[in-house]
């Protein structure tokens, strides 16, 4: 039983922390929260992590077979650049609409919310080799064994830790929607702008052979980076 409280444990952590870095996902949660409410904000996370916890799954199982997708990677990394590129001008154009009021083209579509962070999610492939490289160092460190308690576990605490990190952006969105409830267009203005940087560092990863294709085929300087990461996390909370 310890060993799978330790296993759920790690899991939130390392999701938990993965999820609070600015990114398209929790951006996109955040400006959910603000046009939508919490209630969309929350099916579209659980949506996106249903797809994360299903990426970890096969990180899992089929680790091998992954290495060797570096082209349908590329395909996903191409895509996410394209998606983020049309969030930006989405929220761009809103901002310079004249009332302001204009629909966000993605986030604002007819699709369920939960279908469109699953699709979000399932389309955005950052999450393969962040978590290819902690399931492996994790194995190589004894702290998860091939058995489907601790797989099921470890999925558990995954979901749970980014549903909290992505919290952090959907309830701080609702402080942002009423702290400048009537300054709606700087809000799509800065959004766009965070959007727009990100497309423009997913392209340039693209192009310099930086994204998940080429992190996910050369994972051992970044399996190596994670274990003495993990062997700090592990020492600070043995003093």
């Amino acid at each position: 039983m310890l060993k799978l409280i330790q296993v759920l444990f790690i899991g939130l952590l390392v999701s938990f922390i993965g999820s609070l870095p600015l990114g398209t996902l929790n951006v996109a949660a955040m400006q959910i929260s603000i046009a939508s409410g919490v209630q969309a904000a929350l099916l579209f996370s659980l949506g996106s992590l249903l797809a994360e916890m299903i990426y970890v799954r096969l990180s899992l199982v089929a680790m091998d077979w992954l290495r060797k997708q570096a082209k349908l990677l590329r395909v996903f990394d191409f895509l996410t650049f394209l998606l983020l590129l049309v969030l930006a001008a989405s929220n761009f154009y809103i901002a310079f609409t004249e009332n302001g009021q204009s629909r966000n083209l993605i986030l604002d579509s007819s699709l369920p919310k939960l279908l469109l962070g699953f699709l979000m999610s399932a389309i955005n492939p950052v999450q393969i080799p962040f978590w290819f490289g902690w399931s492996t160092v994790l194995f190589s460190r004894g702290l998860l064994e091939a058995n489907s308690a601790q797989y099921n576990v470890y999925i558990i605490g995954i979901g749970t830790g980014t549903l909290l990190g992505n919290s952090i952006f959907i309830f701080g969105g609702q402080l942002v929607a009423s702290a400048i409830r009537d300054n709606q267009s700087m809000v799509s203005l800065v959004i766009g702008s965070i959007f727009l940087i990100t497309a423009f560092w997913q392209l340039y990863k693209f192009f310099s052979n930086k994204g998940a294709a080429h992190r996910i085929t050369h994972s051992d300087d970044e399996t190596s980076r994670r274990g003495e990461q993990l062997d700090r996390w592990r020492k600070d909370s043995s003093e």
